[in-house]
């Protein structure tokens, strides 16, 4: 019965629910949303099927019973954030130190990741995206907030917000371009503090 009437619920949606009324069925529907990305993570850092899908049952065991525990506002980045998290540990505890290689990561040695460090960077990419979101405009701040985060489209966001279509969408174009920018930046100034 939940779950049919679910579709048209957003993430924030369906986790305010959960803190309502502590269903658990809730957190299955947010938790189904996100099998394959959990999985593609999973395979990226473990390279094995079998271990991907073990993974992705302990991720989601560990999401269910830590959730109440934090203030979540994304749930399809800190259910990311979960899952390379546990995968990163898997393969410490494997002794193995080796992570993917992304296009801005280019190294000879795997060994040379180091698991601490590369964390720490996301989490400042992260934080860097987050105070770059805050200084955009509140009309680009608000159309690019609910396009990319909350996943509504040109009409949800102008039916919402009360701007026509194609204000949604030069917002959304400005925004994207402004927070690149912005965020270009940000990453530099982190970079040569360091």
């Amino acid at each position: 019965m939940i779950a049919s009437q679910s579709n048209h619920i957003t993430d924030a949606g369906l986790l305010e629910l959960y803190h309502k009324d502590g269903n658990n069925e809730w957190l299955g529907i947010l938790m189904q949303r996100y099998t394959l990305l959990l999985y593609g993570v999973c395979m990226k850092y473990l390279k094995n099927e079998e271990e991907a899908k073990d993974a992705v049952q302990q991720i989601f065991l560990k999401a269910i019973s830590e959730l109440h525990k934090y203030q979540v506002t994304y749930f399809k980045s800190w259910l990311y954030m979960v899952a390379r998290n546990y995968c990163l540990m898997q393969l410490r505890d494997k002794g193995k130190n080796a992570v993917p290689v992304t296009e801005r990561m280019v190294i000879s040695e795997p060994e040379e990741i180091d698991p601490v460090i590369l964390h720490r960077q996301k989490d400042e990419t992260l934080e860097a995206m987050e105070e770059a979101l805050q200084e955009l405009n509140e009309d680009q701040k608000k159309c690019v907030s609910f396009f990319y985060l909350q996943k509504k489209s040109y009409t949800e966001i102008a039916d919402i917000t009360g701007y026509t279509p194609m204000q949604v969408k030069s917002y959304i174009q400005n925004g994207k371009r402004n927070l690149k920018i912005i965020l270009e930046k940000k990453l530099k100034q982190k970079g040569t503090e360091r």
